[in-house]
């Protein structure tokens, strides 16, 4: 066993380290630019795409893309407590399961009808209606392997960083002419804008009450992310997959530790620094595998896609939102 653990461990390492230095490159970079880690991380990847190939790096940029993306996914989980969620009420809850479950019906149904892969539409809907690029990965994970899933999960990461920063600056004005102020304010951003860090620059920038509620609600939207991979993971394994492809399992192991890390988390049993240790790795296993996407993925690929599956987040990122203002509207 330990011959083993040393052959794979020379395999793999220099690519797992590869990828650790351009995510780590990536998050000081966002830190310092306050620009999206992930773009950011998938840029740099995609300009070492020639490691990727056929070279020392390959198996371990190979297992960052899958295991460690798996990994992340589930410490996602530590970001959540119960308490927060149920602190929100059940009329806040009600919107984000509903805002949260027809925009991922759209976003399928629209694919379809825009010609395009039932995977685009799967996460694409889930990028929007739940959390940005994490669920676009997470729900990525989750499909059955398709030659060209990669690649569509790649676009959609990119074009929902795009779509969450300029939410981040525009929905502030926004909520600001729908005259939503204090909580309600915070409800619509927590409810629409898509990835975590543009919640809190948006909330925080109209204040505290807005930034707090914005976040906690926007973490309801994350734990939405346990229940969106189940159904994705239930419907493909009904529908079957190609005959050479292993079904996907009913509980994939990342989703089982996903939901193990948010009772963990809501326990109280971890202390706070171990808690703290689990996010930060989170974010580092997350980032690494979208640098490893990037490796793996060629230019012409994401530029030869069309313009059809930016169209498509477009069309999910209004829907969210006039969603979201019409429930707020009718509580007034």
């Amino acid at each position: 066993m330990v011959v083993g653990l040393q052959r794979w461990g020379r395999q793999h390492w220099p690519g797992l380290v590869l990828c650790q230095v351009v995510a780590l490159a990536a998050l000081s970079l966002s830190a310092h630019y306050q620009a999206p880690a992930f773009l950011l991380a998938l840029l740099l990847g995609m300009a070492l795409n020639a490691l990727s190939r056929e070279t020392a790096c390959s198996p371990g940029i190979e297992f960052t893309a899958r295991q460690v993306l798996r990994i992340g996914v589930a410490l996602l989980g530590l970001r959540i407590t119960l308490d927060q969620v149920l602190l929100l009420g059940w009329q806040p809850l009600l919107m984000v399961a509903l805002a949260v479950g027809t925009t991922l019906v759209l976003g399928v149904w629209l694919s379809r009808r825009m010609g395009q892969e039932d995977h685009t539409g799967w996460i694409s809907g889930a990028a929007v209606a739940v959390c940005g690029a994490s669920a676009a990965m997470a729900v990525a994970a989750a499909l059955p392997s398709h030659p060209r899933k990669e690649t569509a999960a790649l676009r959609i990461v990119v074009g929902v960083s795009i779509l969450s920063t300029g939410a981040m600056l525009a929905y502030p004005m926004l909520v600001t002419a729908l005259g939503l102020q204090g909580q309600a304010a915070g409800i619509f951003l927590g409810g629409t804008i898509h990835d975590v860090a543009q919640v809190i620059g948006a909330g925080y920038a109209l204040s505290p009450q807005a930034g707090d509620t914005a976040t906690v609600v926007k973490l309801a939207r994350v734990a939405m992310l346990a229940p969106v991979v189940l159904l994705v993971a239930l419907v493909h394994r009904r529908a079957g997959s190609m005959p050479s492809q292993e079904r996907p399992p009913v509980l994939p192991a990342f989703l089982i530790g996903f939901c193990a890390a948010v009772l963990l988390g809501s326990s109280g049993w971890l202390p706070p620094a171990l808690v703290q240790a689990g996010r930060d790795v989170s974010q580092l296993c997350l980032v690494s595998a979208m640098a490893a996407i990037g490796m793996k993925t060629h230019l012409p690929d994401v530029l030869g896609s069309g313009w059809k599956p930016m169209l498509l987040m477009v069309v999910l990122t209004l829907f969210l939102a006039t969603f979201c203002a019409a429930w707020l509207s009718g509580l007034a």
